[in-house]
């Protein structure tokens, strides 16, 4: 029985040898070309969109616009400069906000 049991191990054929570290690298590169255009196409594409839309709508800015800030805050754009807007909120009542802030400029909406 054990001569038997020693004919079967003595045919098994070798284990197989550890990959070697460039081997296992060459594995891992599809990998991590993957996550990078996943990445890619899912955070920083629609952020690069995102962010250019927002600098051509900043960049169209102009006298009487209807405008709501990132603060939530509506208004009629009064001036134009070079880094902020003074914005009418109420009859006698501007503020001055800085460009980046200007979140949208609102359409024929009604002011509720």
């Amino acid at each position: 029985m054990t001569g038997t049991f020693l004919m079967v191990l003595a045919q098994a054929p070798a284990p197989a040898p550890a990959p070697s570290v460039g081997e296992q690298f060459a594995q891992m590169l599809p990998m991590f070309v993957l996550i990078v255009v996943i990445f890619y196409f899912v955070i920083y594409r629609p952020q690069k969109q995102q962010r250019e839309k927002h600098q051509a709508l900043i960049s169209q800015l102009k006298k009487g616009d209807k405008v709501v800030t990132t603060g939530g805050i509506w208004g009629t754009v009064t001036n134009v400069g070079k880094e902020t807007v003074t914005v009418q909120v109420a009859e006698n009542a501007k503020i001055k906000v800085a460009r980046d802030h200007i979140l949208r400029v609102r359409g024929d909406e009604a002011d509720d």
